[in-house]
């Protein structure tokens, strides 16, 4: 299982987490309601699960709230994407040539 980082980017008006895969950072913003956003991070995820099964782990220094909310973010979506994968298999929809 490969392991990918996530980040907290804090700025004065906007904080967003930032998940670092595959050379692309797909941020969802913390500070803002944003479903369609969201909607697109997850389906860039669930493409990528395709080729494989992944994790993230967050990368911070600052303990703020922001950090403790991240920290349960990643723990919840570590499960679901651990989860669809195993969907994804049963299916049959796992790109084999990955």
């Amino acid at each position: 299982m490969e392991t990918h980082r996530a980040t907290i980017d804090r700025k004065d008006e906007k904080t967003s987490l930032v998940l670092h895969i595959n050379n692309e950072q797909l941020e969802i913003e913390l500070t803002e309601d944003k479903p369609n956003a969201v909607k697109s991070v997850f389906n860039n995820l669930i493409a990528s699960l395709k080729k494989g099964v992944f994790k993230f782990e967050l990368e911070d220094e600052k303990e703020d709230l922001y950090f403790h909310i991240c920290t349960e973010y990643m723990g919840q979506l570590n499960t679901e994407l651990s989860s669809i994968h195993q969907e994804l298999e049963d299916y049959e929809l796992i790109d084999k040539n990955e």
